[in-house]
């Protein structure tokens, strides 16, 4: 009878011990990834013990559990995850865990049309800072350094880059006079032919005096001076014939 229930006590004792392995807490080692890069910097807390940690530089992490806690992962960009620690979790190396990245939603910006937006507004540039156009960057970096100024002189390349800045000018303000005028002003207003309107245009932005009411973007200006260019070039018409 004795021995009977020294057996029974035996087994109890190593249902106990069982049980005990079975709830006992495990280091949990982990990787975290969003979608296939690994995540750095994720707040991992086990909801159970209020145990936590950071992920590493890999995504990798270790923290203790047991079958049925759950671990909260956590990120400013990233979607909030749950994993509840299974049997399983307890006896692989690693387990890996994937979150997702927030949708942020962009605040709609209204854009008032009559506002001068420029770089400086959008503070690309600082104030007060000269703009340089394409033609203009090469003759600056053609003549920034003492060596590269004397080398390009030399050469005639600073020369060449300076007719591309003059070229460059020309078709800036041949484009805003394209766009002052209609057509009709042209032949009604000033009686120059269709045929010769784009001729008097270059011939206008030739003018010092015209560019600098273009570039201002003087059109009162403009429009005086342009009268007399036109009695002017009808002159040159007319002496062509």
């Amino acid at each position: 009878m004795k021995t009977n229930n020294s057996i029974l006590i035996i087994l109890l004792l190593l249902v106990q011990i069982g049980l005990g392995q079975n709830t006992a807490s495990k280091e949990i080692m982990g990787q975290i990834v969003e979608k296939t890069t690994s995540v750095d910097g994720v707040n991992i807390i086990n909801n159970t013990t209020q145990v936590s940690t950071v992920s590493d530089s890999n995504g990798m992490f270790s923290i203790p559990g047991k079958e049925g806690d759950v671990l909260v992962f956590s990120s400013v960009n990233l979607e909030p995850f749950k994993h509840r620690i299974t049997a399983e979790d307890l006896t692989v190396s690693s387990i890996l865990i994937r979150m997702t990245a927030k949708e942020i939603e962009l605040k709609e910006v209204v854009v008032n049309e009559n506002a001068n937006i420029t770089a400086e507004n959008l503070g690309i540039i600082p104030y007060g800072q000269k703009k340089y156009t394409p033609a203009e960057r090469k003759v600056y970096t053609a003549t920034s350094t003492s060596v590269d100024k004397l080398l390009n002189m030399m050469s005639g390349r600073t020369t060449m880059l300076k007719k591309e800045v003059n070229v460059e000018k020309k078709e800036a303000l041949f484009r805003k006079i394209e766009y002052l005028f209609e057509e009709n002003y042209y032949t009604d207003r000033l009686k120059i032919p269709v045929d010769d309107i784009k001729g008097f245009q270059l011939y206008c932005v030739d003018d010092a005096e015209f560019a600098v009411s273009l570039d201002t973007k003087n059109k009162t200006m403009s429009m005086f001076l342009i009268t007399d260019l036109a009695r002017r070039y009808l002159i040159i018409l007319e002496n062509e014939k």
